[in-house]
């Protein structure tokens, strides 16, 4: 053999091979540092962790046939999570999720919606003016009752609330 043919070792030949493989070494020592940190803080693979708390439902008024019950859905979880549903054994009836959108000074509008997202971290609190649960009128109700309800999520399964019943505004 020639000496043209022969592969020698230089410095810069070596110190370029070891630039070219300390890049991808150093992400990758990055990459499994940080899961590692996330997984002994405890966030890898945590569930949704939902709370539902503060659940109110207006007297019905008059001879109307639907109220609407509102609730603070809380995920302390992990792991995203969505209300598909609510149920409730004492209305007269199906219950209904509703969104509501000011459309002026003194008009609304709502509509049902088939789920709501619930992030984690995150809570959600539901009013006259955003989210609430359109629920069937029981004409039994009165003020101070309690009306067991149960809240259906797409992760957590089913969870079981109360709402007080009371009047709008207060």
């Amino acid at each position: 053999m020639t000496d043209q043919t022969l592969w020698r070792p230089t410095r810069r030949r070596l110190t370029d091979t070891l630039l070219a493989a300390l890049a991808p070494v150093a992400a990758s020592v990055l990459a499994l540092g940080g899961l590692s940190i996330w997984t002994v803080l405890g966030n890898a693979g945590s569930p949704a962790r939902i709370a539902v708390t503060g659940g109110r439902l207006f007297l019905p008024t008059g001879d109307t046939p639907e109220t609407a019950a509102f609730f603070r859905i809380t995920n302390t979880g992990g792991s995203a999570d969505r209300l598909l549903k609510v149920t409730s054994t004492e209305a007269d009836g199906a219950t209904s999720l509703s969104r509501h959108r000011m459309t002026g000074a003194r008009s609304a509008s709502a509509r049902t919606v088939t789920s709501v997202p619930v992030a984690a971290g995150d809570s959600i609190s539901m009013s006259p003016n955003s989210l609430d649960v359109i629920v069937p009128a029981n004409a039994d109700w009165r003020i101070g009752d309690l009306v067991t309800v149960t809240l259906h999520f797409e992760r957590s399964g089913a969870v079981r609330s109360v709402a007080v019943v009371d009047r709008p505004g207060q």
